[in-house]
């Protein structure tokens, strides 16, 4: 028999619209971490997901993580969400992770529609901010419970949530929780697995599990140099302007075609193998898939394994933006009198902020040295995050996989392999394995603190634009990923490896 239950599947159909008006609800809260006058709809949004969850028989506890200083003002941190449910010594115990905060988002950034008030268009996409990253994959997890709660029946699993309100803006202090609620008591002790759904396919075709990420580790340049603003046909050619020193030293730091400038950064990883670079050359993806959902052709090469580990295993260099420099419409001639460059390093395995923070520091102080420049110059480590990999044999990643394809094998259990049953799959798909790109920093605290194996599950994607504008999941995703992370619980609930 398969090990989900056709009644679950058939609850997901008959309730898409309104798996999708609860959606829309989310989205317009507009939880904005990275924006401090967005502060109290950060909280708002906490209270929200933490009553959806009471509201399926989740026992929830809103955990207070403390302060933290935001341009310059001292602010309290949107409170975690911790859920619970069941505690049969003989199921295995799930824990789930998500986000409920959001990246900012202006009309006037391009988007087509209000990035806060959700737009079902015609080719099926739901459009608005956090559709998918990552309210979307949030509620497919409250839609699978509410199958459950609405008709009484029990989960396969003992289930546990971890939902925070800073994942677009560090994490900042979600690692002390996870690390003191790891510890025997805590709400996360007995914890067998761990599951993430907060990233993508690489294509618009083909479902992924995910056994690796990127770290990051994000500065900001500070260049400052008159007491305020100066008129540039008063001041130019007569003083050093910040804003010329700060380009310079922007583009020290990488060239044109990707490669870190920066001594010592891209020789801590070491070159892949002919057989490594078999991993990247069977995954399903193009050079036009990279481009079609970049909008352009602007790939750095026409070599899919080169542009694939650019990607997963290759550290990347990227510039963000300037602050205090003018960019309105019009033609100010003014000569700012402090700006600021913001760049971040996207991090692979041995690769940590504090290892490299060390080249950074040196290069830049060097680069600075070098203009011979009366002004003054800081180099902030904003915040940062370890990279991740785990073991994709694991029964965890066993188990995702049968939910996601059609031909499952069955095995007998001999050592540390595993006794698997008849299987419901949902894409009828062998999924490609995949490191990621970005950065969940909070991946490896879990690995560590709960010494268990954990797999990333996405719902969207690759072109769903998340962080751009359009940011989008489509309606089918949205339903059949509900499916699917369901269908992962059950999986779970049948694996035996006592």
């Amino acid at each position: 028999m398969p090990a989900t239950p056709k009644e679950f599947l058939d609850f997901v159909d008959n309730n898409a619209d309104s798996f999708i008006k609860k959606l829309s609800d989310a989205v317009s809260i507009k939880s904005v971490s990275g924006d401090a006058s967005y502060r109290s709809e950060v909280f708002r949004m906490s209270d929200w997901i933490s009553q959806q969850f009471k509201d399926v028989g989740v026992e929830i506890q809103q955990v207070d993580l403390g302060k933290h200083i935001m341009d310059g003002q001292e602010l309290q941190l949107p409170k975690a969400v911790l859920g619970r449910l069941g505690n049969d010594p003989n199921k295995k115990t799930v824990l789930v992770y998500g986000h409920f905060d959001v990246q900012p988002a202006n009309l006037s950034d391009g988007w087509n529609t209000d990035p806060f008030t959700l737009t079902v268009q015609p080719n099926g996409q739901l459009v608005g901010r956090g559709s998918s990253d990552d309210k979307g994959p949030v509620l497919g997890w409250l839609n699978t419970l509410q199958y459950h709660y609405d008709n009484k029946k029990e989960l396969p699993v003992n289930f546990r949530c971890c939902f925070e309100g800073m994942e677009e803006n560090g994490s900042e202090g979600l690692d002390e929780l996870v690390e003191r609620e790891s510890k025997p008591g805590g709400w996360f002790d007995g914890v067998d697995c761990v599951c993430i759904s907060d990233n993508y396919w690489l294509n618009t075709r083909t479902p992924v599990l995910t056994y690796g990420l990127r770290g990051l580790a994000y500065y900001k340049l500070n260049v400052t140099g008159p007491a305020r603003d100066l008129h540039s046909g008063v001041f130019g050619r007569t003083v050093h302007e910040p804003m010329t020193d700060l380009i310079r030293l922007m583009s020290t730091l990488v060239d044109v075609n990707g490669k870190i400038l920066i001594p010592g950064v891209d020789d801590m990883v070491m070159t892949a193998d002919v057989e490594e670079r078999k991993l990247y050359d069977v995954l399903d993806y193009s050079i036009s898939d990279v481009e079609a959902s970049a909008g352009a052709p602007i790939a750095l090469s026409s070599d899919k394994v080169e542009v694939l580990m650019g990607r997963m295993r290759m550290p990347s260099l990227s510039l963000h933006g300037i602050e205090g420099a003018f960019y309105g419409p019009g033609a100010k001639t003014v000569i700012p009198a402090k700006v600021s460059g913001k760049f971040s390093i996207r991090l692979v395995p041995p690769q940590t902020p504090e290892n490299v923070l060390p080249l950074v520091k040196a290069h830049v102080e060097s680069e600075f040295a070098k203009l011979g420049s009366k002004n003054k110059f800081e180099l902030e480590e904003l915040h940062g995050g370890k990279p991740w990999v785990t073991d994709i044999n694991h029964w965890n990643f066993q188990a995702a996989k049968a939910a996601t394809k059609a031909s499952i094998f069955s095995i007998q259990r001999i050592a540390s392999i595993y006794t698997f049953s008849a299987h419901q799959a949902i894409y009828n798909k062998e999924p490609d394995m995949t490191r990621e790109g970005g950065s969940i920093p909070v991946t490896l605290t879990f690995a560590e603190a709960l010494g268990v194996n954990v797999l990333l599950l996405p719902m969207g994607r690759g072109d769903d634009g998340a962080h751009s504008t359009n940011e989008k999941l489509d309606r089918s995703n949205y339903i059949e990923g509900t499916k699917l992370l369901g269908t992962y619980l059950y999986e779970v609930g049948a694996i035996n490896t006592k």
